[in-house]
C-alpha cells in the first residue's frame, strides 16, 4: 500500500509593510488547507527584492500571524540568506546553456513594434547576440513551444505556451537580483513543499515555474489559486492601493470576517468567540469548493 505523502504548504510573504486584509485572508486559507491536511505549514519572508523592503517588517508580518493564532512549523526561512544557492542553481542552469545574458532596456523594449513586443513578451533579441563585455544585463531562461498544463485545485485545467505568453523570461535582474520566479522555484524544492496556496494573482506565474521545475528535473507541487481580495474599484487589495493594515486589536473580529470571505459560513454564535476557537471550528470545517473558479471577491 503506498505511503500517504505528508503536506507542506507555505505563505511567503514580502516584508514591505504590514500584513493587510488580502494577505492575511491568503495566509488563513493556506493555512486552514495544511492543517486540515494534518500537514505542515512553513514560514517564507520573501526578502531578496532589497529596495522594496521595509525594516522591521518582518518582525511586524511574524508578530501579526502570532496574534491571529497562525503558528507556523518549524524556522523562518528567509531568502536573503540563500543567495549562494541561487546562484549555484544558475550556473547550472548557465552551464547548461538554458540562459543568455540580455542587455535590453523596458525603454529600448518599449520603442519596439508592435509586432516584435506585446506586452510582456520578449520577443528574443538578445537570445543570439554576444554582450558586450562588462556590460549591465539581465539573465533570461530560453522558452520554447512546449504546452505546460497544470490542474489547479480550484481554478481547473491552466494551460500555457511559454513562447507566446511571456517570451524568455527573466532569472536574474540587471540590479543582480535573483527574480522571483527562480527564487520561488528553489525554495519551494528546498523546503519540499508539497502544496502552494496563493492568491490567484499569480496564476500566470505558475506555467513559467513549473517550466524551470521541469529544466530543473525537480518535480511540481500541487497548486491551489485563491481568489484575491478587491476594492469597490477592482483592483487587488495590496500595499500598491494603500490596503490599511489589519486591525491587531480585534483579531477574532478579522478572523470571523476573513471566514466569511472564504464562504466558510461560520455559525453566527461564533461571531465573538475568541480566535483561537475560530480557528479550530475552521480547520474542523474546511472547504474550499465555494471558492471553484472563482478569480476575486470584494469585501
Amino acid at each position: 500500500m503506498p505511503v500517504k505523502q505528508t503536506y507542506i504548504g507555505r505563505f511567503a510573504p514580502s516584508p514591505t509593510g504590514p500584513l493587510h486584509l488580502g494577505s492575511l485572508y491568503t495566509a488563513l486559507a493556506g493555512f486552514l488547507q495544511a492543517r486540515s491536511q494534518q500537514g505542515q505549514w512553513l514560514l517564507r519572508i520573501d526578502d531578496l527584492d532589497t529596495p522594496r523592503n521595509i525594516k522591521g517588517a518582518a518582525d511586524t508580518i511574524l508578530k501579526t500571524l502570532e496574534i491571529f493564532g497562525l503558528h507556523w512549523d518549524g524556522n523562518v526561512y528567509y531568502q536573503s540568506h540563500k543567495r549562494e544557492e541561487y546562484e549555484a542553481i544558475l550556473n547550472e542552469l548557465k552551464n547548461n546553456e538554458r540562459v543568455y545574458p540580455c542587455t535590453c532596456s523596458r525603454k529600448e523594449l518599449s520603442h519596439l513594434p508592435a509586432k516584435q513586443a506585446l506586452p510582456d513578451i520578449y520577443p528574443g533579441i538578445c537570445r543570439d547576440k554576444q554582450a558586450p563585455a562588462g556590460a549591465p544585463h539581465a539573465l533570461r531562461v530560453k522558452t520554447d513551444h512546449c504546452i505546460i498544463s497544470f490542474q489547479d485545485d480550484l481554478q481547473g485545467l491552466i494551460s500555457a505556451n511559454l513562447a507566446e505568453r511571456h517570451g524568455d523570461f527573466i532569472l536574474k535582474r540587471k540590479d543582480r537580483i535573483i527574480a522571483y520566479q527562480l527564487a520561488v522555484v528553489i525554495d519551494d524544492h528546498r523546503q519540499n513543499i508539497t502544496h502552494v496556496v496563493r492568491g490567484s494573482d499569480l496564476l500566470d506565474s505558475t506555467p513559467k515555474q513549473i517550466f524551470l521545475q521541469q529544466q530543473l528535473e525537480w518535480p511540481a507541487p500541487g497548486y491551489m489559486h485563491v481568489p484575491i481580495l478587491v476594492d469597490r474599484q477592482g483592483y487587488k487589495l495590496s500595499k500598491q492601493t494603500f490596503a490599511q493594515a489589519v486591525d491587531l486589536k480585534t483579531p477574532h473580529q478579522v478572523i470571523f470576517q476573513l471566514l466569511s470571505l472564504l464562504k466558510q459560513k461560520p455559525p453566527a454564535e461564533l461571531q465573538q468567540a475568541p480566535a483561537a476557537e475560530l480557528l479550530g471550528w475552521a480547520q474542523n470545517h474546511w472547504n474550499p469548493a465555494p471558492l471553484k473558479n472563482l478569480r476575486a471577491i470584494s469585501p
